[in-house]
């Protein structure tokens, strides 16, 4: 395996593993780094797995807890119900968490309505986010939330307002068009999974139209996003195939695929694990890219490569590009081993 420092031309700075070279009848994989889970899914998934530790099976999750299905069925194993609506848990005395991506005001609240105990497992970075919304609503601003309508950290963020008070942008097109009560006192927010690049060309748009409007004091875009997108578009150049390991309904994963095909790898494809692996338009030779989402577990890119060595001759080449050390803690009632009638410290 050949550890290669994206910065550096491309230069190999370290031989870690020695693999079969190609020799055009074998295939190079090309692998990033960072890639695959980021803090706040670590953090999620922590909280599922400590709550059952400490309250015991079951407990409800609503929402998917990230969106990866093999996430899910591992914790269905081990005794998380998965729900989509309050309504739907069957025993309101069992701990209830909210999903890393966040979810409305009102749905704490009805669980307190309820006398429900909950645990709220959403990405500190999305919290960041709703925040700001409230803050800018308080001050007499109009929010523009640039996002995916559908998408569950849309919803969440969204529903910390009251209605009318924040409004989608989803496109440049509607960055063009979108017309706030006051001109002189709008602010804008993102979700934190969308291209940098994409986002990019709408919050120029938006400066352009509105010369006073309020924005984040740091990037909204988190910053595995970030990382992620940013060595997917330096190796998708040297790509004739790019692979992403992640979910349909995993917004960072697409925008990966997204990211890699702007940036000159046009076959860029997304894929839930090895039994996905698009044979038919593999052939010796090729240079496979291999990157995956933030929710997507390192178990599922070695099964992967593992999947390759079983058919070619294959030769590993990290694409590295920085290092990632960001973790967030676990809430103070899961820190402390403690109950909690609801999900604040």
């Amino acid at each position: 395996m050949t550890k290669t420092d994206g910065k550096t031309d491309g230069a190999a700075s370290a031989r870690l593993e020695t693999q079969h070279e190609t020799a055009g009848h074998g295939v190079c994989i090309l692998l990033a780094e960072p890639r695959g889970f980021c803090a706040g899914v670590v953090r999620a998934i922590s909280i599922v797995e400590k709550a059952l530790e400490m309250y015991g099976a079951p407990v409800y999750v609503r929402h998917e807890i990230v969106h990866n299905r093999y996430v899910v069925e591992g914790l269905k194993a081990k005794g998380a119900i998965f729900v989509e609506e309050l309504d739907d848990v069957d025993d309101p005395s069992r701990p209830v968490i909210f999903s890393a991506h966040g979810v409305p005001r009102a749905v704490p609240e009805e669980a307190d309505a309820r006398g429900m105990m909950w645990i709220d497992a959403t990405c500190p970075l999305v919290s960041k986010v709703h925040m700001e919304a409230r803050r800018h609503h308080e001050a007499g601003r109009h929010v523009l939330l640039i996002g995916h309508a559908g998408h569950p950290e849309v919803i969440g963020t969204m529903g910390q307002l009251p209605a009318g008070a924040i409004t989608l942008v989803e496109t440049i097109e509607d960055a063009r068009t979108v017309s706030p009560p006051d001109p002189e006192k709008v602010a804008y927010v993102t979700q934190t999974t969308l291209s940098v690049f994409d986002t990019r060309d709408i919050v120029e748009e938006l400066r352009r139209r509105f010369p006073a409007i309020a924005e984040p004091v740091k990037d909204d875009i988190c910053y595995a996003t970030t990382n992620r997108q940013e060595v997917v578009r330096a190796m998708a150049p040297r790509c004739d195939l790019l692979l992403v390991v992640g979910a349909p309904n995993s917004s960072n994963s697409r925008r990966l695929v997204e990211v890699a095909q702007s940036a000159g790898c046009r076959r860029a494809v997304l894929i839930q694990s090895a039994d996905e692996i698009p044979w038919e338009i593999i052939c010796p030779g090729m240079t496979i890219g291999l990157t995956a989402g933030a929710s997507a577990p390192e178990i599922l890119v070695t099964g992967v490569i593992e999947a390759f060595r079983g058919r070619y001759l294959t030769h590993v080449e990290i694409m590295h590009m920085r290092e990632e050390n960001v973790s967030f803690k676990l809430p103070r009632q899961l820190r402390e081993g403690r109950a909690s009638v609801n999900g604040r410290p």
